[in-house]
């Protein structure tokens, strides 16, 4: 370097990040979902690369997308598969959006029973026939959130019965400015086969306060419930009370939805019958 040049502003000093210590490299690569690491992150060097073979990288695997499949230059399914066998039995955490299937369901649960968190949103090759033949294989499973997928309570029956464990439920709908239907035997199943739940939310659930107070009957552990755009219940009086005094935290019905994650938006009852 020569003596009479100033030495560069740090501004302009470029870091190595193959000098990063690999625990650190991990961490950073952990914080992409699969599809990046699988498309891009794993190829950028070799150290990358084997970081991304390491199993411990694969305990959790976030296959969100942007929904639109048709556009995608990947088969999905095939590449959640590739990430799972990666994992080697660790998996304990899965996110599948849009894409997932029965024949894919049990290739996770064969692949790991070790799985704690399960996500699926708007999985409409899902059957309640198929999902119970793999919540039976999943008995360690503590958190599931299933969001607009056609599901029923023989779902929620099955997985009360094979999960034991369950502690934090989703189970989210699209809202209806008037509610066509009223139906609680949602809300009855899970007040019957899910009685160690701490958190649920109902977005955009028909159940009434017969279905609620199902619920509190039946699941005394209950700290957190989340029941927005359920326009069919009315928080009134012993009940309203009632909900007050036993959970933590309340969302009622016409609470804001900001920071719902998904699209909050209102439907008409004719749309509920286009569905």
């Amino acid at each position: 370097m020569d003596p009479l040049r100033p030495p560069p502003h740090p501004q302009f000093q470029f870091r190595n990040w193959l000098e990063l210590p690999r625990d650190v490299t991990a961490s950073i690569l952990l914080r992409l979902g699969a599809i990046e690491i699988l498309t891009s992150a794993q190829k950028v060097c070799l150290l990358w690369r084997n970081l991304c073979k390491d199993p411990y990288m694969w305990r959790k695997i976030d296959m969100r997308n942007h929904g639109d499949l048709r556009d995608m230059p990947y088969d999905l399914e095939t590449m959640c598969r590739h990430a799972v066998d990666r994992s080697r039995g660790q998996l304990v955490d899965i996110n599948i959006e849009y894409f997932g299937t029965d024949k894919l369901l049990h290739y996770i649960a064969e692949s790991s029973s070790q799985v704690r968190r399960l996500r699926l949103v708007r999985c409409y090759k899902i059957s309640i026939k198929g999902f119970s033949e793999v919540a039976a294989k999943l008995p360690l499973l503590e958190d599931l959130a299933i969001s607009y997928c056609p599901l029923s309570e023989e779902l929620l029956e099955a997985v009360g019965r094979c999960c034991p464990l369950l502690k934090s439920l989703k189970f989210n709908n699209l809202g209806y400015r008037s509610p066509p239907i009223e139906c609680d035997d949602e809300a009855i199943a899970i007040a019957e086969n899910m009685t160690e739940l701490r958190h649920l939310q109902l977005f955009g659930n028909t159940l009434t306060n017969d279905g609620l107070k199902a619920i509190l009957d039946g699941c005394h552990h209950l700290e957190s419930l989340d029941l927005r755009q359920c326009f069919s219940v009315t928080l009134t009086g012993n009940l309203k009370r009632r909900c007050a005094e036993r959970i933590k935290d309340l969302r009622s019905p016409c609470d804001s939805t900001d920071d719902y994650e998904f699209n909050a938006e209102l439907h008409d009852m004719e749309s509920f019958y286009d569905d």
